[in-house]
């Protein structure tokens, strides 16, 4: 009894080990990180890791207001959010839905837009993160899925005086954050040329299972990719519109400019997926032409023993009356008619550019 007693005592033990580390995980990945960045011509302000209503409170419609928030996991966080600027409930659950194509919504007071950030490359693998927009009067507010982003440089640009960023409104800011995620998908596919590459070379040296692998990988992230530009080239077509006035005239050609680049990216993307195609064709050709020559040469190997084999054959007949086995030469002379026999058929099969 002590012993069950003891063992079962080991066992919540280590169960609620278990469970605190689990609570712990999941602590962490509920951690949500707020920004607020204030600026105008003239002054700007930052302030980060402080509680949503005193962030809140120190948001100057005054001046520009740019808003982030890293991690969607504390709704309630994000409620106080929209209350405080009057946005949709359509819009939230927008935010909250990380599964959402790349897209533009216009309300009354603001404008909604959704698109995928790609910016961390680990070998072969993309990191891809779910990133809202809303742009309203003298405020964007940015929405993350994950803690940290590309946006650093666009910080300091934004503590420089003499950046134009300062003299210009919210839309303009919006531009900057939608053309530093599209540039970022440059460096993706940049990267996957990089691999299509390596690919090409190694199934040139000598194709491997690793190198099918790789192909089919790249095939599903190009079926990824095209769901994330497509839509984003529409989404931006509806921002180019312009039909309730959130982009002020002067910063549409930016858009625009982004929209071209966008447009690039899907011919790129494109181009990636055929090259991909034609090494799926190059790696089923190569694999089909190293099979050839290996049977080829069985073919060529069992082509010449057949008649060594029959010569063999005829001597290895256990009857009496073979006058060559009496013959103190005949070992040798067959020996000799079946090396001629191969010599003649090495000189034929060359002839033929068998091999």
């Amino acid at each position: 009894m002590k012993k069950t007693e003891s063992k079962r005592k080991a066992v919540l033990k280590q169960l609620n080990e278990h469970l605190t580390e689990h609570e712990h995980h999941i602590f962490e990945k509920q951690k949500v990180i707020l920004e607020l960045i204030t600026f105008d011509e003239t002054t700007h302000s930052f302030r980060e890791n402080i509680p949503v209503d005193n962030l809140l409170e120190h948001c100057d419609l005054k001046k520009i207001n740019w808003l982030n928030v890293d991690g969607l996991s504390d709704e309630d966080l994000i409620k106080k959010i929209s209350k405080k600027f009057d946005l949709h409930y359509l819009l939230v659950e927008d935010i909250l839905n990380t599964d959402h194509q790349p897209k533009a919504d216009e309300y009354d007071n603001h404008l909604f837009f959704t698109l995928k950030m790609l910016y961390r490359i680990e070998g072969q693998s993309i990191d891809y993160e779910h990133i809202s927009f809303v742009l309203g009067k003298n405020y964007i507010l940015s929405f993350q899925e994950k803690e940290g982003d590309i946006f650093e440089n666009l910080r300091n640009r934004i503590k420089q005086d003499t950046n134009i960023i300062r003299k210009r409104g919210a839309d303009y800011l919006l531009y900057r954050l939608v053309d530093t995620i599209v540039d970022s998908y440059y460096s993706v596919l940049e990267n996957i040329g990089r691999q299509v590459e390596e690919i090409e070379e190694s199934i040139s040296n000598n194709p491997a299972v690793d190198d099918f692998q790789r192909i089919q990988k790249l095939r599903k992230e190009f079926i990824y990719l095209r769901k994330v530009v497509y839509p984003l080239r529409e989404a931006l077509n509806r921002v180019l519109k312009n039909e309730e006035g959130f982009i002020e005239d002067r910063n549409l050609k930016y858009f625009s400019d982004v929209y071209d680049h966008v447009i690039h990216l899907i011919d790129s993307l494109d181009t990636y997926k055929d090259l991909t195609s034609t090494l799926m064709d190059l790696y089923m050709n190569t694999i089909n032409y190293k099979m050839n020559e290996v049977m080829k040469l069985l073919t060529v190997i069992t082509t010449i023993f057949i008649p060594l084999s029959f010569v063999a054959g005829i001597y290895g007949m256990n009857f009496q009356n073979m006058p060559e086995l009496t013959w103190s030469w005949g070992y040798y002379g067959v020996l000799g008619l079946m090396g001629g026999i191969f010599l003649l058929m090495i000189a034929y099969f060359k002839h033929k550019k068998w091999f």
